[in-house]
């Protein structure tokens, strides 16, 4: 339970290009908060149509604090559920993937179809209506071969987003590609610590040695070379190629292809592609990387070998589960085609060496010498913008229950 009026005021005392004030890092009420006013009501990334190959394909994971199912249902759409039974709550799906023709909650057998429905409740009496006792459904859209869900019905319009990426990431093929690495992390931060330095690589020059081969960390603000010809160069090849750059961006989403540094066609240890098959049908490898992003939690990286997916899953005020998924060609074969510590190595290092520089902040931040500090408009203009988007989204919020205790959802 959290009071609004507490809330807002740690919010009215943010200055603007600024870092927040301490307990918008700590406080048990702004995390209840932040899952209901921010994750609640935003689009989140929740898997890949690679992770969905087939009909009863389904993936169980934990979103926004919600336990939720998205499966693929007899007609080959993609929908998504609540994973808590209709009959006493129980989580019906564990974490996870699997295949099955029907949901069957493990505590008393309450049997769901692929579409939601209930099909089979035993012992109930013959005034029992099943048609009322469907699953709770959650909002499910697909663009470019990725499925992000909405908790909120009240969802934003999803469509300017979906016509945005699909010209941009639809040429790497992800709705075919095939999930060949997965990682996860339990960062000792709170996720808007580990989302703001993900958001920025001011620090990347001496905190990511290994990354900085291949990554622009010197390009200015949003991937700005200024007259570099290089720039120009990689923009003449992309159009040759029929790649469209970008950028584009939305309140909450932001989407563009950057060069790598020069001599490096993809993000890895040494520059060499890491998968022997395009993702794209271009047959190119060297083709920089698309980088898109959506607010709140979550950035990717599509080079022309594989395709990079993170996501920050909030568990408490001072804990976020940081996941990475490695996408590739469909017909890539493992140990032929790519080595998957090799394929894993860069992000596994990189994950690794953020995980140290956010839990360094946040005992930082958790000390009573923090005080918000400026953020740098050329280096962490990025940072700047998910900050302002987050404060507004949350004064966004706290008007609509303006006066109000709320009861936190989660």
């Amino acid at each position: 339970m959290y009071n609004l009026d507490t809330v807002r005021t740690l919010f009215e005392a943010r200055k603007p290009g600024f870092s927040l004030p301490q307990a918008l890092y700590n406080d048990p009420q702004i995390f209840a908060f932040d899952l209901q006013a921010i994750f609640g009501r935003s689009w989140l990334l929740a898997t890949t149509e690679a992770e969905l190959p087939r009909s009863g394909s389904y993936v169980s994971v934990t979103i926004g604090g919600c336990p939720l199912i998205i499966v693929r249902d007899r007609n080959g759409d993609i929908r998504a559920f609540h994973n808590s039974c209709r009959h006493r709550g129980a989580q019906i799906c564990p974490e996870g993937k699997g295949k099955t023709n029907r949901l069957v909650c493990p505590y008393h057998r309450w049997t769901y179809d692929l579409s939601g429905q209930l099909v089979s409740a035993t012992r109930m009496g013959d005034d029992f209506d099943a048609t009322n006792y469907a699953l709770n459904p959650v909002k499910c859209e697909t663009a470019a071969g990725v499925v992000y869900v909405c908790l909120s019905q009240d969802a934003p319009d999803f469509t300017p987003f979906r016509q945005a990426i699909e010209p941009l990431l639809g040429p790497h093929n992800l709705a075919s590609a095939k999930l060949a690495a997965e990682a996860t992390l339990v960062e000792k931060g709170n996720w808007k610590l580990v989302m703001e330095n993900a958001r920025e690589c001011y620090h990347c020059s001496t905190g990511h040695p290994e990354l900085a081969r291949s990554f622009p960390v010197a390009a200015k603000a949003y991937f700005d070379y200024g007259e570099d010809p290089h720039q120009a160069q990689y923009e003449a090849r992309m159009a040759k190629l029929g790649l469209p750059i970008g950028p584009s961006d939305g309140d909450w989403w932001q989407a563009i292809r950057f060069p790598l540094n020069e001599g490096f066609q993809s993000m890895s240890m040494d520059g060499a592609p890491l998968v022997n098959r395009p993702m794209t049908d271009t047959g190119d490898l060297d083709i920089g990387s698309l980088r898109w992003a959506l607010e709140p939690n979550n950035f990717c990286h599509a080079v022309g070998d594989y395709v990079l997916i993170f996501t920050a899953e909030p568990i408490s005020p001072s804990e976020t589960i940081v996941t990475a998924k490695w996408l590739v060609h469909g017909d890539a074969v493992e140990g032929v085609d790519y080595h998957i510590d090799a394929l894993t190595e860069l992000w596994n290092t990189t994950n690794l060496q953020d995980r140290d520089l956010v839990e360094n902040n946040q005992r930082g931040v958790n000390g009573a010498g923090y005080r918000p500090g400026p953020y740098s408009e050329e280096a962490e203009v990025l940072v700047i913008r998910f900050i302002d988007w987050y404060c507004d989204k949350a004064r966004e919020f706290l008007d609509k229950c303006a006066g109000s205790v709320v009861e936190a959802a989660n």
